[in-house]
């Protein structure tokens, strides 16, 4: 038994149609295409990662091949999974187009079986191993590429959590905000002449200035500010000097000086929390929350990418234009990935809401791909 057909028949035991055998079959010949889409694309990703790790890293780290490529398998899986939905897409097509060319969709017609029996349990499948891919590939494939920055910012010295001599802060709720900034931290945590601005949110959602305190040092506690040699301003009032002040915080002193990943370098399970404390501290979280909207819209993704595969490939060869019909599947996958783009960046700009962006194009991908097969099926 070959890679393909032992990884086909291990995922045989989540299929809820495996008493059905002819199902069971339909299902494990679209795995099989699957896997054999993935492992095409995920070679052409590794080409093109091979040649630009070689470059980038290669030369300045005086890596050996070997060494390369196991870079590769830390980078390769996180942007393997933004083409998945086409390994789901050109496997539906083929296992579909396969089973046509043999015949066997012609006799599974003959017999009286609707072409729901035999997609839609394909598409259930993709959604099971959609909700797989975010629980627990995408986390997976997060921790390897954070692995790989780290070791692409040791080669190159440029480690992005370096912090640079000044720092910039921010802290407060919905109704007050705080902006803190220093000329640099010490290694022991503390920032050096530090200036705090508080503004107050009015019924407008208009900051009006509230004060500013200036500290020589200050030093982050859990739920507040110890500051030395204060100086406290307030419009329209006289300068208050304090030897040691403290002001509340709702900063942690773990998370605070620590950059927050990028969007697409945060895993399903830890998007949650970062948003809240994104949004905590006042800034607008609209990035991680797409990117929050788009990983549970993935098993509804992989199941309109199965379904448009099965509908553009359901047409008998008797009857011919299969292979037209199929090309307008390929484009059709390709119109899909740069909408769901189109989207994310509308999202992100927050022109359209960001629920919307993430789940409108595997919705609109999926109810055209029932569209298509009610007219294929029922005329």
């Amino acid at each position: 038994m070959n890679p393909i057909q032992s990884v086909v028949s291990l995922l045989g035991y989540v299929n809820p149609w495996r008493q059905e055998r002819l199902t069971t079959y339909i299902i494990t010949r679209c795995l099989m295409a699957i896997l054999t889409a993935l492992i095409i694309v995920s070679s052409i990703i590794f080409l093109i990662d091979y040649v630009e790790v070689s470059k980038s890293l290669g030369q300045r780290g005086e890596l050996s091949s070997l060494q390369i490529v196991g870079l590769l398998l830390l980078k390769s899986p996180n942007i393997i999974l933004v083409l998945l939905p086409f390994a789901f897409l050109f496997g539906t097509l083929s296992a579909f187009v396969g089973l046509n060319r043999r015949s066997e969709l012609i006799a599974m017609r003959a017999a009286g079986m609707s072409a729901w029996r035999f997609v839609l349990p394909a598409t259930g499948m993709a959604a099971i191993l959609g909700a797989l891919t975010i629980t627990v590939i995408n986390p997976l494939a997060t921790m390897l590429a954070d692995e790989y920055d780290r070791f692409a910012a040791r080669v190159t010295q440029s480690d992005t959590r370096v912090k640079t001599d000044e720092v910039y802060l921010r802290q407060g709720d919905g109704k007050q905000q705080t902006v803190i900034h220093a000329l640099r931290q010490e290694a022991d945590g503390r920032l050096i002449e530090a200036s705090f601005w508080t503004f107050v949110l009015d019924d407008k959602e208009i900051p009006r200035f509230l004060t500013r305190i200036d500290a020589t040092e200050a030093t982050l506690r859990p739920g507040t500010w110890q500051l030395k040699s204060a100086r406290v301003s307030k419009p329209g009032e006289t300068t208050l000097y304090y030897n040691t002040l403290s002001i509340d915080s709702n900063l942690s002193p773990e998370r605070a000086f620590t950059r927050f990943a990028a969007p697409q370098s945060t895993n399903f399970w830890q998007l949650p929390g970062t948003i809240a404390q994104i949004e905590g501290s006042g800034f607008s979280a609209a990035s991680y929350i797409l990117r929050l909207h788009q990983l549970l819209a993935t098993p509804l993704m992989f199941a309109a990418m199965t379904a448009l595969g099965a509908a553009f490939s359901l047409r008998l060869m008797r009857i011919g234009g299969l292979a037209r019909l199929t090309l307008s599947g390929v484009v059709l996958g390709f119109m899909v990935f740069f909408l769901n783009q189109l989207c994310g960046s509308l999202g992100k700009a927050e022109v359209i809401p960001v629920f919307l962006a993430g789940w409108a194009t595997p919705a609109v991908a999926f109810l055209t791909a029932m569209t298509l097969l009610v007219y294929t099926e029922d005329g």
